[in-house]
Order: C-alpha cells, then sequence, then structure tokens
C-alpha cells in the first residue's frame, strides 16, 4: 500500500506545481528542470544500493571520492553528465538507456514519476 500513497504523494505534488506555474513558460521550464535532476540522482541512488554498494565503494570503482557520489545522488545537483553516467553504468555492470519521449501534455513537461533515464539490467 506504501507505493500507492507515495505515487498520491507525488501527484499532489505535480498538480500543486503545475497550479503554482501557471501560464509561465520560464518557471516550468525550470521546473522541468528540476524534476530532470532529482530523477537522475534518484536513477543512481536506486541503482547503487540495488547492487548493494555504498557510496564509498561505488566511488572506489569509479576512481573517485565519496562526496562526488552524495552530489550525484543529491536531487539539486544540476552537473550531471552524460560520461559520468555511462561510467556509474559500467560500474554497476549496467547499461545506460537515454530516450526521448514526448510530454504528457502540450505546454507541461512529463509527469514527476516518469524516469527520463534509467538503469537497465
Amino acid at each position: 500500500m506504501r507505493a500507492k500513497s507515495e505515487f498520491r504523494k507525488k501527484s499532489d505534488a505535480v498538480a500543486t506545481m503545475d497550479r503554482m506555474a501557471g501560464e509561465s513558460q520560464e518557471v516550468r521550464r525550470l521546473i522541468e528542470e528540476s524534476r530532470t535532476n532529482a530523477a537522475v540522482a534518484q536513477i543512481i541512488y536506486a541503482a547503487r544500493t540495488k547492487a548493494g554498494l555504498s557510496q564509498v565503494e561505488l566511488a572506489e570503482k569509479l576512481g573517485t571520492k565519496q562526496s562526488v557520489i552524495s552530489r550525484l545522488e543529491d536531487a539539486d545537483y544540476e552537473g550531471h553528465s552524460l560520461s559520468m553516467l555511462q561510467r556509474i553504468a559500467a560500474a554497476l555492470g549496467q547499461c545506460l538507456e537515454i530516450r526521448f519521449l514526448p510530454p504528457a501534455k502540450k505546454g507541461r513537461g512529463r509527469r514527476a514519476d516518469t524516469a527520463i533515464l534509467e538503469p537497465v539490467g
């Protein structure tokens, strides 16, 4: 039942953001950017924890520091790069899939619960 209530919370949050944005394309663009950053961070976190690795262990596999992994898993981080995502996927024994998808509604961004990038395994 937890997943259902989490989905409802996400749906409520998306509806609230849509109301707040109104017709402002700039606000909608910023919201979509934030959604994308949060989605990427969540995907990295989920893939790492599914692999049973700590941030330190993943950092060692990538030849970097734990603080870098922490930043990458931060929903507010805006510096995700394709090359780092590929390195993470390889370190986790995953493939990286990137897709272009049409928006849910004209003039609006994708739903917050739609992953843009997802590890394939």
